[in-house]
């Protein structure tokens, strides 16, 4: 089976890709840019919340190492599902939630997967994170990619400071540094 691809648009990207990047089956996580009408938006744009664009990862994955299905259920553990503004710190349509299908397979399984965390009473909210067809996706300027590796003091501090890692822990018991 051949490598495939998958969207999350989880708030700052930054708080995206170690998660990811860190499991076996994970072929690249990169950070960009999606849903919106501008063609290759700068971040500065997309800042702006002019362009549509939500930030996002998108994650080269091998299925029969990482399967979707486990995809989408790391996901739910980075966010706080039930936010329709933003993301922790990060508030505007730039920081919202989606979950971006490449296929009907990975609809199916994304729609799955939020009837699920809905029915399960987890949350005592909505689950807010829309699920979307793929669009193109850009990825961001350099200095975004990895950036917990380029830049780990101020990464942890940014992850703790936004209030994101206290809301995972409290919620799904695991940290995500």
């Amino acid at each position: 089976m051949t490598n495939q691809v998958a969207t999350f648009a989880g708030g700052c990207f930054w708080c995206m890709v170690k998660p990811f990047d860190e499991q076996e089956g994970i072929v690249s996580v990169i950070s960009g840019y999606t849903g919106g009408h501008v063609v290759n938006p700068t971040y500065e744009q997309v800042c702006s919340e002019t362009t549509g664009h939500l930030e996002a990862v998108q994650i080269t994955f091998d299925p029969e190492i990482y399967p979707y299905e486990k995809l989408v259920e790391t996901y739910w553990t980075l966010i706080d599902p039930t936010d329709p503004g933003g993301q922790f710190f990060d508030r505007g349509e730039s920081y919202t939630t989606a979950i971006f299908y490449h296929d009907e397979e990975q609809k199916r399984i994304a729609e799955e997967s939020k009837l699920k965390l809905e029915q399960s009473g987890k949350f005592n909210k909505p689950i807010a994170v829309k699920i979307l067809p793929a669009k193109p996706f850009y990825p961001a300027e350099d200095y975004h990619q990895h950036y917990y590796k380029k830049n780990p003091m101020h990464y942890n501090r940014y992850h703790i400071g936004s209030g994101r890692a206290a809301f995972i822990e409290s919620h799904w018991g695991k940290k995500h540094e």
